[in-house]
């Protein structure tokens, strides 16, 4: 920047002339300033847009979840006595509800201590083993608070539930009453240990409860070890019992529709298919189970709502006020015009699957005139009571199989809607060992105890309690030690074990051709026979509209580019052949959630637009600089050139004041 100064020589005034000369100069800068601005205004409208495209999607999402469409709502006369929930499976119905029972679970009381730290016994290594089953037959005599006696059984017999023994470990580090308490506490064993004080001379008695209510879970507790501890815990209904019952476990009983309900726990969800009762208190209730119409028109308001909200921003951003003779800062933006024609355009086409609601008007949402979105409630209404499974399709990706046996589970952004026909050549199955001969019913331990058992390609080593076993009890002793083991419950395995005739069957419940049973060690012989016929599991196989399908387990998947590609379809059972077609449709929001997402992604329509708009600040930026070094420039130029001016006119002007002053001066000529 040159010195700023006015004229030196002369009157002129430099900084004034400079200044207006650059005045003119700038004009360009101007000129771009004025483009940055409408260039950040409409990269603030983006944003805002964005922001409104955003919590749109955000609502769609939501829709794209056929549950919402389908709710089914269960309400109990009487919820103090039983309460209800209901999934889209359940079917409309009332239905007469008595409660009798309610399950609970057993609890056992130790006799009293002196204390919580004393030890008891000689702290030899003890073993407490817990066993879950029922107990019947015989008689029970109930404890009496007052003197302390009962809660005993007679002539009853004890019958494991296999669920799994469970073990616990007293040494002389926990033979204590605390001790004790929390070793089992420790172990989650599905036992809960605790302490109460009774006030009397040896107040301090361990209290036994089984987690797990019903009267199939009642505690058997056998103690090798240490007699004290023996003579403290030993538990077994049909034998020794040195613990009393003080409540006895039971089933939740009821009636429904006046057939015999008997159920382990107070939630009873497999007797009306679909809803889960609670049983609270003995009584009776009245349940109804009906569409949850309320759920399914708030959902349809939730859409038309998001949709005209995100209509409205699109406007706002793009608009042209005639009055005011003014546009919006995005009116005429091709993006914008894009945006609005794809949104209507994916609303007004008819959706493919052979649905009977194939357009939104069909559930009474159709357009106004000012452009958005209005519910016509009689429609609605009629849409709700002629075709309520149908309009889930309308607004989510769902599968509907005409085979009561095959069910929709998935499907992929490559999944094209459409009616396709399903054939099943196969039917999956699960991996099974048989036994080649009747098992032996007497083991024996360390002679033929050991299991080494591999199921679904996991293993463990098992040991059976030793004892003579019918065949049914020994069947649900060898599920007890499988299913308890760690190894298989941590990986969700599981096995059936079943006897006919005497012969073993052990069978896993997963489908496919990952699963497989097979048995080895000291014990397998005794269980199995020596040529015990093991066979693998193996995956549903067929076609999705024609193609050969993807078969993992009970699952079927489309073929990679076929229009079905994806489509995953889960068949229970049935027959071999043709399972009639499986309709698949992809409704209004779950389009707009994908076109949503392609829109706002990173490298989408909007992104390429503002991407662009920052492209042009950028090159703004590089013009201004380079412009404002050339007016560096051409100020310094001015400067100089007027400032030779003003020396220039200084000079002159001496040159003619002294000039002016010598002629004044020469004689006058008379």
């Amino acid at each position: 920047m040159a010195i700023s100064s006015p004229g030196l020589g002369s009157n002129l005034d430099i900084n004034s002339i400079v200044s207006q000369l650059m005045q003119i100069e700038q004009r360009p800068l101007t000129i771009l300033a004025t483009k940055e601005a409408s260039y950040q205004a409409q990269l603030t409208a983006y944003g805002t847009l964005k922001g409104v495209l955003s919590s749109f999607q955000t609502s769609v999402q939501g829709l794209s979840d056929a549950t919402k469409f389908t709710a089914i709502k269960a309400t109990s006369s009487d919820t103090t006595i039983v309460s209800a929930s209901a999934t889209s499976i359940a079917s409309a119905g009332n239905y007469s509800l008595n409660v009798s029972k309610l399950a609970q679970s057993q609890k056992l009381l130790a006799a009293g201590q002196n204390d919580l730290t004393t030890s008891i016994g000689a702290g030899t290594s003890t073993t407490l083993t817990f066993d879950f089953g029922a107990v019947s037959g015989g008689t029970f005599t109930a404890y009496n608070s007052t003197t302390g006696t009962g809660g005993t059984y007679a002539g009853s017999t004890f019958t494991s539930n296999g669920s799994g023994i469970k073990t616990v470990t007293i040494d002389s580090t926990n033979n204590s009453l605390s001790g004790i308490r929390d070793a089992i506490n420790s172990a989650n064993i599905g036992v809960k240990a605790s302490i109460i004080n009774d006030g009397g001379t040896s107040p301090y008695r361990l209290v036994l409860s089984a987690d797990a209510a019903g009267k199939d879970n009642s505690l058997k507790i056998s103690v090798s070890g240490d007699a004290s501890i023996s003579s403290l815990l030993s538990q077994d209904p049909a034998g020794t019992q040195n613990l009393h019952e003080t409540i006895t476990a039971q089933n939740t009983e009821m009636t429904v529709d006046g057939v015999f309900v008997s159920k382990q726990s107070v939630n009873v969800s497999d007797v009306i298919p679909g809803v889960t009762l609670t049983a609270l208190k003995i009584g009776t209730a009245t349940l109804s189970v009906a569409r949850d119409t309320a759920s399914v028109r708030s959902a349809i308001d939730g859409f038309v709502k998001a949709y005209n909200d995100a209509s409205k921003a699109l406007k706002d951003v793009s608009a042209y006020n005639p009055d005011t003779k003014e546009a919006a800062i995005l009116q005429g933006d091709s993006t914008v015009r894009t945006i609005r024609n794809q949104l209507r355009s994916i609303l007004n086409t008819p959706l493919a699957g052979g649905s009977a609601l194939t357009t939104l008007s069909n559930v009474g949402v159709s357009f106004q005139k000012d452009g958005t979105l209005a519910v016509d409630s009689a429609k609605l209404q009629t849409a709700i009571d002629n075709n309520f499974s149908d309009i889930a399709g309308v607004f989510s990706a769902i599968g509907k199989a005409s085979d009561s046996l095959v069910s929709y589970s998935g499907s992929t952004a490559s999944t094209k809607a459409g009616s396709y026909a399903l054939n099943v050549s196969q039917l999956a199955s699960r991996g099974n060992i048989t036994g080649s001969a009747v098992a032996g019913l007497t083991i024996t331990q360390a002679s033929n105890d050991g299991m080494d058992v591999t199921i679904d390609g996991v293993s463990a080593s098992l040991t059976l309690a030793a004892g003579t076993y019918t065949a049914a009890t020994l069947a649900a002793e060898v599920q007890s030690k499988i299913n308890g083991a760690s190894a298989f419950s941590g990986a969700g395995i599981s096995v059936a074990v079943i006897q006919t005739g005497g012969i073993l069957s052990i069978t896993s419940n997963r489908y496919g051709s990952a699963s497989n049973v097979s048995v080895g060690g000291t014990g397998a012989v005794n269980l199995l026979g020596a040529a015990p016929v093991g066979t693998v599991g193996v995956d549903v196989a067929g076609t999705i509209n024609g193609a050969a399908a993807a078969g993992s387990g009970q699952y079927l998947t489309g073929a990679v580019g076929n229009a079905a590609d994806g489509l995953k379809m889960l068949v229970t059972g049935g027959a071999t052949g043709s399972r009639g077609t499986v309709n698949y449709y992809q409704g209004y929001a779950y389009q707009l959630n994908n076109w949503l997402t392609n829109l706002l992604d990173s490298k989408g329509a909007l992104s390429s637009r503002t991407d662009g708009i920052n492209r042009s600040i950028k090159d703004i930026g590089t013009q201004q600089a380079a412009i404002s070094r050339r007016l560096t420039d051409i100020e310094a130029r001015y400067r100089k050139e007027f400032t030779a001016l003003d020396t220039l006119i200084g000079s002159m002007t001496q040159t003619s004041n002294f000039l002016t002053q010598q002629l004044a001066n020469l004689p006058k000529i008379a």
